[in-house]
This record gives C-alpha cells, structure tokens and sequence, in this order.
C-alpha cells in the first residue's frame, strides 16, 4: 500500500526527472496534489518542446543547414529532405536481451507504423492471411479490411485449437496486448509452427515487460521472424503526452539455424522503411522524450506500471464483487482498464455521453478523473469503448497510478454512479 506522502515523493522525483531535461529548469514547488502533479507535468513538457524548437532552429524538414546537429536528450538524428532517411541514434525502448539483435525504425505513431509495415509486407510475402485475436484493436482491424488487400483477414475464434498450423497460404498473426486475458493465454498454449511473421502490437505493455520476453522466447522456438510495432505515447512518457512517436522493431534471431528467419526481417525492415518515406510517416525529432533511457527513468517507469497494475487489479476484483452484472471486460491482458457496460445496449453517443457525465460528477467531487482518449496518465481517464469483435460498445476506463486509500475510494465512487445511472431493468 503506498500512501500518499510516497506517492508525492515519487511524482516530485518524476517532475524533476523532467525539468532537468530543459536548458534552463523552470522553478517548481514540490506537489502537493495530484492535481499539481498532473499540472506541472504537462506544463514542463510543453516547455520542452518549445525549448527542442530554440535549441535546433536549423534543423528544418529541409535540411538547409549543414551545421545542424538535432538531438533530443540521449537522442540524436541524421537526416535529409523530409526525414525520410532518418536514423537515430538513442537508447532503446526495449530490453530484448542477449539472445536476439534488432533494427528499429521510428514513425509519426503507432498506427503510422503498423501501416507502414503492413502496406511493405505485400513485396516480401504477397498474399498472406493475417490471423487476428477476438478482442484486436478496433482500427487494426479497419487498416486491415479496408486499405490492406493482399491480406485477408482472419479473425480467430475461441476456443483456439490448432489455429497455427501450416496453411496454402503465408499466415501472419498479430498478437495484440489489448486482448483479453484469457485470449492471449489461449494463443501462446498454441504451435506456432504454421506462421510465417509475427506482428506483435507491444502497446499496452511496459518496454521492460515479461510478458514481451515470453512472446519472444515463444516465437524463437518456432523460428518465426517478429516485428513489434509500438505507439510510445502511452507507457514511455511518465503519464505525460510528450509526442505522437511510434517504432517497429525488427527482431534478428542470432542462431545459424534462423537464417530464413533472418533473411524475412531484414528485407521487411527494408521495404517498411521505404513505405514509411513513400506515406510521410516518418518521426519527428522534437518527439523523441529526452528523459528517457537513465536508470531513473527506468526505475521511475517501472514503479508507475507496478502501481497502475495493482490498482488495476483492485478495480476488477471490485467491480466482480459489486458490479458483476454490468461489467464488460475485467481481465484484458494488459491490466491497464476496464469496460463497463449498461443495463441496456449503449451505442457511441451513448457512452461517450455516459463517459463524459461520470468523470463531470466525480471530478466535481474531487477526484481525479478526466474525460480523455488513451491511459497511462496520472489521473483516471474515461472514454467509450467499441469491441469490434463483438460491435458492442461500453465505457472504458483506465486505471492510473495513485496511492491505494485514494485509488480505492474513487473505485468505489465509479462503482456506486454507475449503478445510480444506469436505468431500472424492469423500466422502459
């Protein structure tokens, strides 16, 4: 259990983290609310995006200057016209161990990079089918049906039994970590001897996660190449939208044995670099956190996720007990949020209404909740939700890192407006 001293004391020790990022550190009195932390968080990393502008005034989408020398923090770029042939230099998002080498290439965001990557794979493996859990994302899936012809989609259903044998066509399976738990337990009890690539959307996960190991060490056993595509904006900024950044990274097994495995990375890597040029998804250099890759980032990082999956864990364990008939989905594999669903079917109007009502209320009671896309924050964030699998839509709610005693009084706050909202079942 944290208190709210430590967590205080924590969050001073992530602001500063921040504030010594900029050429002239602004001056900031340590919080005393989470309100403040939130506050100083993002007041400090617009001012260092102003501070990337001044600094590197020469390094233009032209490239006029021969003398430019971008960087951003442990970041450092070499570019030309446009970024399409950006390199960068940094420390790595990932710890992917000893055992496997790697080619990264960075885009404008995470759906930037899974595009990418999806539109290159039609020159190395052609038509394919690309096999898709219950419960992918939603815009996954859209990519797919509606802008990826050479793919046709194969969404999986349970129970999974024998899905990834060989097949007459090449077989592609994104893994996505917004699956639910039990979807994505039931997949790695699978062979994977019948796939060709794994694409695996890393998103939802911490860039140091052993669940990212056990999908690697699963994957090497049956010799598939990997890519792992990522939005960073999520897990990698410490609860502050830094910058659209996204990646997919090109895992190269060492093993003489994977030579095949190897040969497929390396020249999908190349042809997704040149999609990422042809679409102009390239990075943008002032988007590249310059806090990250220290050990106190990393430790940092890890105690924010440790504290988000616990209260994580509270909320479901909660909701089972007290909302059992108006929860959607408790146990996504990521453990970052939940859903929630009404006494009768909500559609996006809806719940985004029902969203944006119950962060009002309960922000106006003093709680820290906002209504807003995405997660990882330092507050509790609400939005609706829509299950593409099963077209059903719901309120999700993602958890953030706060002390217990108060993390546990606003789950019981949702709970009760959630239940003293939805209409009586026998009414209308």
């Amino acid at each position: 259990m944290e208190t709210i001293q430590a967590y205080l004391d924590r969050k001073h020790r992530e602001i500063g983290l921040l504030n010594n990022c900029l050429s002239s550190p602004l001056h900031l009195a340590r919080p005393r609310s989470v309100d403040e932390v939130v506050k100083a968080k993002f007041q400090i990393t617009a001012a260092l995006r102003a501070d990337h502008e001044l600094r590197d005034w020469k390094a233009t989408e032209t490239a006029w200057s021969a003398s430019a020398r971008p960087a951003s923090g442990p970041f450092v770029f070499a570019y030309d016209y446009q970024r399409a042939d950006l390199a960068v230099q940094g420390p790595p998002f990932y710890d992917l161990g000893r055992a496997s080498a790697s080619e990264t290439i960075y885009t404008a965001s995470g759906m930037a990079a899974i595009s990418s990557l999806l539109l290159a794979s039609r020159h190395i493996i052609g038509s394919a089918d690309i096999l898709m859990l219950p419960g992918s994302y939603g815009e996954t899936l859209e990519l797919v049906r509606d802008l990826v012809p050479h793919l046709r989609l194969r969404a999986l259903e349970l129970p999974l039994r024998d899905v990834f044998t060989p097949a007459s066509l090449p077989q592609i399976l994104l893994l996505d970590s917004c699956a639910s738990a039990a979807t994505f337990e039931a997949a790695l009890r699978c062979g994977g001897s019948g796939l060709d690539l794994l694409i695996f959307d890393t998103t939802c996960f911490a860039g140091r996660s052993g669940r990212i190991q056990r999908i690697l060490r699963w994957a090497r056993r049956y010799a598939i190449p990997v890519v792992m595509v990522r939005s960073h904006t999520k897990l990698d900024s410490l609860g502050a939208e830094y910058g659209r950044l996204g990646s997919a990274v090109f895992v190269r097994w060492s093993e003489k044995d994977l030579g095949a495995s190897r040969l497929m990375s390396e020249c999908l890597a190349v042809e997704t670099r040149n999609a990422v040029r042809l679409l102009g998804a390239a990075a943008l250099p002032s988007h590249f956190p310059p806090f990250v890759g220290s050990a106190a980032y990393w430790e940092l990082t890890r105690k924010r996720v440790a504290a988000i999956l616990r209260n994580g864990r509270q909320m479901a364990r909660y909701f089972a007990s007290e909302l059992p008939e108006l929860s959607a989905e408790l146990h996504f594999a990521h453990g970052l949020y939940v859903t929630l669903r009404g006494r009768h079917a909500l559609d996006e109007a809806t719940a985004r209404q029902a969203a944006a009502d119950m962060s009002r209320d309960l922000g106006g009671q003093g709680f820290p909740i906002r209504h807003a896309g995405s997660f990882g924050f330092d507050f509790a964030a609400t939005e609706w939700f829509h299950d593409a699998t099963t077209n059903l839509y719901s309120v999700r709610l993602a958890v953030s890192d706060l002390p217990t005693e108060l993390w546990d009084g606003l789950t019981a706050a949702i709970a009760r407006w959630w239940r003293g909202h939805q209409p009586d079942p026998g009414g209308a």
